[in-house]
């Protein structure tokens, strides 16, 4: 094999271990995205929404977004982050950790929010109040979900990566490559 192109693979044990982490993890923000609600059942801002429940989803968002750095710092820290296929990986890694840390001051801004309360001024300034949740909280559940959907672009370029190593298959100690046919008859 040409030594240039073995420095372009990331092993294969390394390769389906991050894979892993990166599923687990991915399905850890997903889980978020769709578990972590704003609105109650008939589409509405609760009368009183509960900051304990909208801080969990702060201390959660950042709980995720710990997860997401650590594992671009693990990859980043690899010789095999500066090859082709590493180089990939870790440009939707860092947009992951971007992403996923976007998610928690929104988050933050929602909880916040929903401790002032209306000013009894006018309808209109309750409205404005429960836009300002409504919109924050969908900001945040969409840096989730876009740091999920980044994740998973970067185990596909992992598991795209592993078909390539198909191609590079080295035979192991117990298979020896098949030697090269015998002449046979007389050549003119």
């Amino acid at each position: 094999m040409n030594p240039d192109i073995r420095r372009e693979l990331i092993p294969r044990a390394t390769t389906l271990h991050l894979i892993d982490a990166l599923n687990a993890v991915r399905g850890k923000l997903s889980g978020a995205f769709e578990q972590w609600k704003l609105l109650d059942d008939t589409g509405r801002v609760p009368a009183s929404p509960s900051y304990t429940a909208l801080l969990q989803h702060v201390t959660g968002a950042q709980s995720l977004a710990r997860d997401v750095v650590q594992l671009t710092a693990d990859f980043a820290r690899t010789t095999s982050s500066t090859n082709r296929a590493g180089s990939a990986v870790l440009a939707h890694l860092a947009s992951a950790v971007t992403l996923s840390s976007q998610a928690v001051p929104h988050f933050a801004e929602t909880a916040q929010t929903a401790l002032s309360p209306p000013r009894p001024h006018s309808e209109n300034d309750s409205y404005l109040r429960d836009n300002r949740m409504v919109v924050e909280h969908a900001t945040a559940r969409a840096c989730l979900r876009r740091a999920a959907q980044a994740l998973g672009d970067a185990v596909q370029e992992l598991t795209d990566h592993l078909d390539f190593h198909r191609f590079f298959l080295t035979p192991s100690h117990r298979q020896s490559p098949v030697p090269p046919p015998k002449p046979r008859g007389r050549h003119r």
